[in-house]
């Protein structure tokens, strides 16, 4: 088995959101999300849910 890497963990999923209208992922600070500055570039929406570790 392989184990899990604290730095890659952090690289891959820290600050990483995915919108919720296109699945489209983007690398945001939280704050920003939390405050609705953030508009996808694909589909222009503002709704976003954070990245699901698998």
């Amino acid at each position: 088995m392989a184990t899990k890497i604290p730095t890659a963990q952090k690289r891959m999923f820290q600050n990483v959101f995915v919108c919720k209208d296109c699945s489209k992922k983007i690398r945001t600070q939280v704050v920003r999300i939390i405050l609705k500055k953030v508009k996808c570039p694909r589909c222009n929406g503002r709704a976003f849910r954070p990245i699901r570790k698998k």
